[in-house]
């Protein structure tokens, strides 16, 4: 079955987020494609991320530990599909727990200049459930949040 049969078959069961940042497209996509950033803000609000080891080149693996407030590590893993250079990221998505992967979606990033802005567009597809897509939805929108505050603060300009 293809991906594009799976959408078909589960209408409604994919996640479109669009969010547009005050900063331009090649510090937006620099921040999401470089570890020593990604440690600033990826996970939802009041997570951290232990650990994430990236082979950023299409057909390359990344594999990522967030820790929640508790102390519950979750992690999530996938393979780089396409990448264009401060356009467009295309990677696969699953967690895994005890080294066994979950169900895994593709998720497509792409990124657009609006104005000396970017317009983020976040998509992932196909998820099994309503309550799952809606489970990430939250997870993405409060990771999504946090970018928005790293790239506001001005703490990536050490990194840059």
């Amino acid at each position: 079955m293809t991906q594009a049969t799976s959408l078909k078959e589960k209408p409604g069961h994919e996640l479109l987020i669009t969010r547009v940042f005050d900063a331009p497209r090649s510090l937006v996509y620099r921040v999401w494609t470089t570890p020593e950033h990604l440690f600033r803000w990826w996970g939802p609000k009041d997570f951290t991320a232990p650990s994430i080891a990236m082979d950023f080149r299409p057909g390359g693996a990344y594999r990522a530990t967030i820790r929640s407030p508790e102390g519950n590590d979750h992690i999530m893993a996938g393979i780089y599909q396409e990448i264009v250079e401060a356009e467009r990221i295309v990677f696969t998505f699953a967690w895994e727990t005890d080294g066994e992967r979950g169900l895994e979606t593709l998720i497509t990033v792409t990124f657009a200049d609006q104005g000396g802005k970017t317009k983020l567009t976040f998509h992932q597809a196909p998820f099994d459930t309503a309550e799952n897509r809606d489970s990430h939805n939250e997870g993405w929108g409060q990771c999504l949040d946090r970018l928005a505050a790293y790239l506001s603060v001005g703490d990536h300009a050490g990194l840059l």
